[in-house]
């Protein structure tokens, strides 16, 4: 019974900073939306008297490899969004769903992971056309820890 009333209070404790850490965090959003209003002023300001110096005219270039189809679908969302163009990076001999089973210890992902020298995977291209023209660049590659 006593180990039943305490589980009890800590678990009434756990939710109650939940709930508070909820409340405080108004405030901060507030002041934090008005320093962003601040800032955009200013940046707005010191854009109209000074040169860029950025490279490139401004153009926006999404680069990605995508062994599932996840990072690619997320590529072609930020280009469709930047209007930037996109680069795939496309290994020449191209990943199996065997090759991407990284819990057999002999699949392709597992050995290139446990082996340095066979990281080096050869690329239908290196070369994107007209680099300079870019001035924002995104590159996206899949982490096997996380899903979407």
């Amino acid at each position: 019974m006593k180990m039943k009333k305490i589980l009890s209070m800590c678990l009434i404790g756990v939710m109650a900073m939940g709930l508070l850490a909820g409340c405080g965090s108004s405030d901060d959003q507030q002041s934090s939306s008005d320093n962003s209003k601040t800032e955009s002023t200013d940046t707005a300001s010191s854009e109209d008297t000074s040169d860029s110096g950025s490279q490139g005219d401004g153009k926006t270039l999404v680069v990605y490899y995508s062994a599932t189809g996840s990072t690619k679908a997320v590529a072609e969302e930020i280009a469709k969004r930047t209007g930037g163009d996109i680069f795939e990076i496309e290994p020449k001999e191209t990943y199996t769903d065997q090759d991407l089973d990284w819990t057999d210890d002999d699949s392709r992902v597992s050995r290139e992971h446990d082996n340095e020298d066979e990281r080096d995977v050869e690329l239908v291209s290196t070369t994107v056309d007209n680099w300079d023209s870019y001035g924002t660049v995104f590159v996206g590659y899949p982490k096997m820890e996380y899903s979407l």
